[in-house]
């Protein structure tokens, strides 16, 4: 099962769900926006990308200057803003099987393939 965080809004996000498509992948799609994932499937997912909180989370948001979070934040608490505001989460990320991906390039997913 392929599943993709995705934010229509955003053009990394459609690059990457159109490229899984091009290569006849069909991923669930998850508006993280709407439905923002759990604070144990931020853990869940932030293992299967094997990198820490702070390579998952918008630090240029002003929603991340407003929540009080430095550099220095403890993991715990970039995952506690990144489930609690959402708009936080780094996009797009796709899950597949027990490994992750960041669509930063989109290409990058090709990896998980």
């Amino acid at each position: 099962m392929t599943t993709i965080w995705h934010n229509p809004r955003c053009s990394k996000s459609r690059e990457t769900l159109a490229l899984l498509e091009a290569q006849g992948i069909a991923p669930a799609i998850r508006l993280y926006l709407q439905d923002p994932p759990s604070e144990a499937e931020l853990r869940d997912a932030l293992a299967r990308l094997g990198l820490p909180a702070r390579d998952l989370i918008r630090r240029k948001e002003a929603a991340f200057r407003d929540a009080g979070l430095s550099a220095d934040s403890s993991d715990a608490a970039l995952i506690a803003a990144m489930a609690a505001t959402p708009v936080l989460i780094e996009r797009p990320v796709v899950l597949h099987g027990d490994r992750a991906a960041l669509g930063r390039p989109p290409e990058a997913v090709l990896t998980l393939f």
